[in-house]
């Protein structure tokens, strides 16, 4: 059950340019849509037909899965077409330019986490409320997933489609000859409740693991993971940033910045060939991984790596990634889109695209599905992903987004880490550039 290498693609180009730090633009290199063109609009199809239409970024997988074949077959009277833009820094400019002119729009809009504060913060006036949709029940959802959707009105103008609910990838081979525990239970009691705990692990790794390999790929991947595990990292509830006196990013900067003094980093940027070059030639023994991260894993690890790998729980439950489906009341059929909406999202279609694609559902009443619930990696010793990962799912916080957290983001882990890991510079440096390039780029 690992997401495919296209559908991975979305994630990590659209997340890498998040973050290293932990957000990001995923951008496909794969279209699953009909031509790539920009958004469209909708109109009647052919024989007296409905023609709903969905403007997409990279692959969100429903027509790999057979969703909108099933969805026609059920209701004859549609027909679904879907416009895709490869990379969500071309089509989300594009998505806000159509929603203030209130023209060229599709009916359903895909949106990526990293823009949902955005456009429940400054759009949500001009999309329908899909929480009164027919056939939404919000207890599905996890709590934190609607919230995301929610703007401050209580209107939910978005439903979640995926999301990143994180674990720790980690080497079993490489444990074995450093003299920790293998077993991924154990391994998930080593460093259970805090990541100093995980840091501790890495300075036994050093000392007594296999010589040439490190114990974390990138300090900034540590930073990531450490930011998503908390309720209130770049912007509080009042909307105002506040990610220098926030204990998140004080807590993350601080233990990612002792792993690379500690020299316990492979010194990596994720998501650039060197990384992935590192995955293939066993250069690190751990790395930060949410569940669409597995199938990518797997590409660049090769063969050589099966059964080698395995997965832990996080130290503590954190989020990376994931997706929402929106209607413009510009539409020209929305009422029909926000049926849709509301079965491309109910939990078991989010299951059936969790079987077919690797997407980790954001509703919760899937977790209990069988699909879901005995979902296991072969690649990863059979780790049973659908338990470690609903775990972590719904132990993650209700996190408050802001409408530049990418910026924060980026200029954290790219401009700050990035400095600290791999030139050698103290974390106090490194720190103080990040801030000098996050206030310019902020204004402030």
């Amino acid at each position: 059950m690992m997401r495919t290498s296209t559908r991975r693609t979305r994630r990590v180009v659209a997340l890498a340019a998040v973050a290293t730090l932990g957000a990001g633009l995923l951008a496909g290199c794969a279209d699953d849509g009909d031509d790539g063109g920009s958004t469209g609009g909708s109109g009647e199809g052919g024989k007296g037909k409905t023609t709903i239409t969905l403007g997409l970024f990279g692959v969100f997988g429903y027509q790999e899965a057979g969703l909108y074949d099933e969805y026609m077959k059920l209701n004859p009277d549609i027909t679904i077409k879907q416009n895709v833009i490869e990379r969500n820094e071309n089509y989300y400019p594009q998505l806000l330019n159509h929603l203030t002119s209130g023209s060229g729009l599709a009916d359903i809009q895909g949106v990526e986490v990293n823009n949902i504060a955005e456009i429940t913060a400054t759009q949500a006036d001009k999309l329908v409320d899909l929480g009164k949709a027919e056939g939404v029940d919000k207890n599905n959802f996890l709590d934190w997933k609607w919230a995301q959707g929610t703007a401050k009105s209580g209107t939910t103008v978005a439903l979640g489609t995926d999301v990143g609910p994180q674990g720790i990838c980690y080497r079993k081979d490489y444990f074995e000859k450093a003299g920790l525990p293998t077993d991924r239970d154990e391994v998930s009691k080593l460093w259970e409740g805090d990541w100093n705990k995980y840091l501790e692990a890495g300075k036994t790794f050093k000392k007594d693991g296999p010589k040439g390999v490190s114990f974390v790929d990138s300090a900034a991947g540590v930073m990531a993971a450490i930011t998503g595990s908390y309720e209130e990292r770049f912007y509080n509830e009042a909307g105002e940033v506040i990610y220098k006196d926030s204990a998140a990013v004080k807590e993350a900067w601080d233990v990612a910045g002792e792993f690379a003094t500690e020299g316990l980093t492979a010194k990596l940027q994720q998501f650039q060939p060197t990384w992935d070059q590192a995955y293939a030639n066993g250069k690190f023994a751990t790395v930060s991984c949410p569940a669409w991260m597995l199938g990518y894993i797997k590409e660049k690890a090769g063969d050589a790596g099966e059964n080698k790998w395995d997965i832990a729980q996080a130290p503590k439950a954190s989020n990376w990634g994931g997706s929402f489906l929106t209607v413009p009341k510009a539409g020209k059929n929305s009422e029909e889109a926000a049926k849709l909406a509301a079965w491309l999202t109910a939990p078991e279609q989010q299951a059936k695209l969790f079987e077919k694609q690797g997407s980790f559902p954001s509703a919760k009443a899937a977790y209990d599905l069988p699909v879901v619930a005995d979902a296991k990696n072969p690649y990863f010793d059979n780790a049973p992903i659908g338990e470690i990962f609903s775990k972590a799912a719904e132990g993650a916080p209700v996190q408050i987004l802001g409408p530049k957290d990418l910026i924060i983001a980026q200029n954290l882990a790219d401009v700050g880490m990035l400095q600290v890991d791999q030139k050698g510079k103290s974390p106090e440096e490194g720190w103080k550039a990040a801030v000098k390039s996050i206030d310019n780029a902020l204004d402030q």
